[in-house]
């Protein structure tokens, strides 16, 4: 067998953990990332995933489901985001991909902040949670998956119980990046993505 370049390594695993990224968040619930507006009172955090083609992350649409009215991308194509209209319901929602399987953890959430930033923001505020924070909360997450529900169940359906354990967790001090550090544990513990994907130091 013919040993592949270092480099489409690195790409294949790209693809092939955004699109396992891709076939769970299809399955979720879409929330809508309001646009910022000094009428919107409150955002809703979320983060969707599309059909993605190319090593530049390129967002593609049905153009029979939406309308596409912004677009943008961060750190040169590593991240990138289109604003779409539903031609079904009417709501605008934000899908984002980001290509972070081959930058260390922190590198990862500060990635997904800045393209977070840079499609509108979202409802979490306060500093940034530091990798300590971030490795606790993915702790948190886990204990709480492992006390509560088998290996393998869906990340759709432990929300209510991660939220709420990492709330609690971090009742007094909350800091912002809770939602991706809850996000990436419910991945993993539904095998979705590679324990790998966890900050250091999360168990």
């Amino acid at each position: 067998m013919a040993k592949l370049p270092q480099e489409l390594v690195v790409v294949g695993r790209d693809i092939t953990a955004g699109y396992a990224r891709l076939l769970e968040r299809r399955r979720r619930r879409r929330r809508t990332l309001h646009l910022a507006a000094a009428s919107v009172g409150v955002f809703c955090a979320f983060t969707a995933a599309a059909f993605a083609s190319g090593i530049g992350g390129d967002l593609q649409l049905d153009p029979t489901k939406w309308t596409i009215f912004e677009r943008g991308s961060v750190d040169g194509g590593r991240a990138v985001y289109v604003k779409a209209h539903s031609k079904a319901d009417g709501r605008d929602s934000t899908f984002m991909v980001e290509h972070d399987a081959t930058l260390p953890r922190y590198d990862a959430f500060l990635l997904h902040e800045r393209t977070v930033a840079a499609a509108g923001g979202d409802r979490e505020a306060g500093a940034l949670c530091t990798p300590a924070e971030l490795a606790r909360a993915e702790s948190v997450v886990l204990q709480a998956l492992g006390n509560t529900a088998a290996p393998g169940t869906s990340a759709d359906a432990t929300i209510g119980i991660t939220d709420a354990a990492v709330r609690d967790a971090f009742a007094g001090a909350p800091c912002r990046g809770l939602d991706y550090a809850s996000e990436r544990a419910r991945f993993v513990f539904a095998g979705i993505e590679p324990r790998s994907m966890l900050m250091p130091g999360a168990r």
